[in-house]
């Protein structure tokens, strides 16, 4: 498959933004919580992104910032999609009561606003990353495990599943390692937009002053800067232009995914189709698992 401009560019910068994330605080010229007297300074060599109404290097506070935005971002994801693909499996594999029920809960989640219920568990609770992290992960999941049971009730009825229960297959088993690798493919593409959110809901909140304050992130940079606006416009241009380069280079990456393991859109690009991820016992080259998602 070619690989787009936009794709490239996206996974370049998320791949500089994990460097940031990790290494930030060794990459970052000034400790972003130091104060100096330059307070208010525009950009200059001395201070790349300028500073803040205290002296606080913006460059900085950029650096160190990813790694909250990366680890809101992937644990929120993870933590939806581990939820979406267990619900999704458990009810469109075994169906009746139990897709019900779980159908049912799905939906009541579903009712939710994300970030509004951010807003009340922080203010009720106290401000705390992991805080954030939870209430978007225990909310996220109602779209990724639809996703996960339509693709269950498709793939629970194809000759290889036949093949595997006759050959004896334990259901567990089954389901992890024959029918969850071949529709699991929504789900990551789901969760790749999740993260998005994530990372919007968590720069909301800490814009609103519902951040946690002993952490460095791009939202609060935007809180502290709104004051400043017309004196300081660096203060909120450069936090700004993070978040929202973060959430499209977020969303490109689940748009290439979704093209990528999309087998439709692969049969019309004409790239070659992915390998078969697991043969259930007894199946022929000829008919393979992947045939069927």
């Amino acid at each position: 498959m070619r690989t787009s401009l936009a794709t490239s560019l996206a996974l370049v910068y998320l791949t500089l933004l994990l460097v940031m994330a990790i290494f930030g605080s060794q990459i970052a010229p000034y400790d972003p919580f130091a104060l100096s007297q330059s307070a208010l300074s525009p950009p200059s060599a001395e201070h790349l992104m300028g500073t803040d109404n205290i002296g606080r290097d913006i460059f900085s506070g950029v650096i160190v910032g990813a790694r909250t935005t990366v680890a809101v971002g992937l644990f929120a994801a993870v933590m939806a999609g581990l939820l979406g693909i267990v619900i999704g499996s458990l009810s469109g594999y075994f169906g009746g009561t139990l897709d019900l029920v779980l159908m049912r809960v799905a939906e009541f989640f579903l009712m939710f606003p994300v970030f509004f219920v951010a807003i009340v568990v922080v203010t009720l609770s106290g401000p705390g990353l992991s805080k954030v992290i939870l209430v978007i992960g225990l909310t996220s999941w109602p779209g990724i495990a639809r996703l996960v049971r339509v693709a269950m009730l498709s793939l629970k009825k194809s000759e290889f599943v036949e093949s595997a229960i006759a050959m004896g297959c334990a259901t567990p088993r089954l389901i992890v390692r024959h029918i969850l690798p071949n529709g699991i493919a929504p789900a990551v593409v789901a969760a790749s937009f999740i993260a998005g959110r994530a990372i919007l809901a968590e720069a909301g909140l800490s814009f609103l002053g519902l951040g946690d304050p002993s952490l460095v992130s791009w939202g609060q940079m935007l809180n502290n800067a709104q004051q400043f606006l017309t004196r300081a416009w660096w203060l909120a241009l450069f936090p700004g232009i993070a978040i929202a380069v973060t959430v499209v280079a977020a969303n490109a990456l689940g748009d290439t995914l979704n093209d990528f393991m999309n087998p439709r859109l692969r049969a019309h690009t004409g790239a070659p189709a992915a390998a078969p991820t697991r043969e259930a016992p007894g199946r022929t080259a000829a008919a393979t698992p992947a045939a069927h998602v």
